[in-house]
C-alpha cells in the first residue's frame, strides 16, 4: 500500500469527530496520531532498515499539506514529529529508530526559550521565534553517566502527549554551540501544565515543558557535545520551515480523489481562527498503549 492511500484512510476517519473536537473543542487527536502511527505514517521518514518507509522531506511535506487541510492540529503535530525525526535518523539509535519506524513513538521538538527567564510565552513563529532555536540557555550538567537538564522549553508541541522530545541544551564541555538530546517524556521531573498556552493551533497540545532538572542518561546525546547548533541550521530549520509552508499552503494538487473531502467550515482553519485554552493532557506514554 502506498503512502499516499494509507494516509487517504486515515484522512477519511480523520475529517470527521476527531477534526471537529481539535477544532471546537482543543481536544489532542490521539486517535488519529495513533491511526496515522499503526498506516506507517509516522514512520515514513525513517529508514527502510528499520522498517520505516524510507522517503526524505517531499513526502513529509505531501503529508503535512494534505492532513492541514482536514485538521490543522494533527498538520502542526507531524510539523513537529517529521523534524524532530530527521535528527533522530542522523543522530539516533537503531532501537529508538525502530520504534519509531513501527508507529509507536511520536517525537517532538523542545527548542524554543524565552529571551529572558520569567516572561511569559511567545506567540506565534517567525524569524524572531526561530531564532530561539539557536541560543539555548538550558544548561546541562553531568554527574557520571548521567546528566541533569534545566529548561523551560516553549511552544512545544503535543506537550505532554509525545514520547520523546528532541531537547537542547548548552554544551556540557564545549566552548560554543549548542547539544541536542533524545529525552523521553515520561522522564521523571518533566512537568506540562494541564491547558496549554496560546501558541499553535488548537488542539495541537502546544505549550510549555519544564525541567526542574530532569535527568538523562550521558548516552541520549544526539550527535557530539557543541555539534547541535550545525544540525539546527542544517536540518532542523529546512525541514521545519518547509513544513510549516506546507501546513499553511493547505491546498495541496490533487493526486488522489480520496484525500479531498468535503469539509464543514468549522473544520476549516480559515474560518475558525479562534484560540482558546484547550483541556488536560493524558499521561505520556507509548502509542502502542492508546
Amino acid at each position: 500500500m502506498s503512502y499516499r492511500t494509507a494516509l487517504s484512510e486515515v484522512l477519511t476517519c480523520l475529517a470527521g469527530p476527531v477534526a471537529e473536537a481539535a477544532a471546537v473543542r482543543g481536544r489532542f487527536p490521539r486517535g488519529a496520531v495513533t491511526s496515522l502511527g499503526h498506516a506507517g505514517i509516522l514512520g515514513l521518514t525513517v529508514s527502510t532498515q528499520f522498517g520505516g518507509g524510507g522517503r526524505g522531506l517531499p513526502e513529509a511535506v505531501d503529508v503535512v499539506a494534505r492532513t492541514a487541510r482536514v485538521c490543522p492540529a494533527t498538520a502542526a503535530v507531524l510539523q513537529s514529529h517529521y523534524t524532530a525525526v530527521a535528527v533522530i535518523e542522523a543522530h539516533g539509535g537503531p532501537w529508538l529508530r525502530a520504534e519509531i519506524a513501527a508507529g509507536r513513538h511520536l517525537a517532538s521538538l523542545a527548542l524554543a526559550e524565552s529571551e529572558e527567564e520569567g516572561t511569559g510565552e511567545r506567540e506565534g513563529d517567525g524569524p524572531a521565534a526561530d531564532s530561539q532555536l539557536l541560543v539555548p540557555r538550558s544548561v546541562a550538567t553531568r554527574s557520571g553517566a548521567v546528566v541533569a537538564l534545566r529548561a523551560r522549553k516553549q511552544r512545544v508541541v503535543a506537550a505532554g502527549e509525545a514520547d520523546l522530545y528532541v531537547w537542547s541544551s548548552r554544551p556540557l564541555a564545549a566552548p560554543d554551540g549548542l547539544t541536542l538530546w533524545a529525552v523521553p517524556a515520561h522522564a521523571p521531573d518533566l512537568f506540562v501544565p494541564a491547558r496549554p498556552g496560546a501558541a499553535g493551533p488548537r488542539g495541537s497540545a502546544t505549550s510549555t515543558v519544564f525541567a526542574d532538572p530532569v535527568l538523562v542518561p550521558a548516552e541520549a546525546m544526539l550527535g557530539a557535545d557543541g555539534a547541535g547548533l550545525d544540525v539546527v541550521l542544517r536540518t532542523v530549520l529546512p525541514w521545519l520551515l518547509e513544513l510549516r509552508a506546507a501546513a499553511e499552503t493547505r491546498r495541496p494538487p490533487v493526486l488522489d480523489p480520496a484525500l479531498e473531502p468535503a469539509l464543514d467550515p468549522v473544520l476549516d482553519p480559515a474560518l475558525n481562527a479562534a484560540s482558546d485554552p484547550g483541556s488536560a493532557r493524558r499521561p505520556p506514554g507509548s502509542l502502542a498503549a492508546s
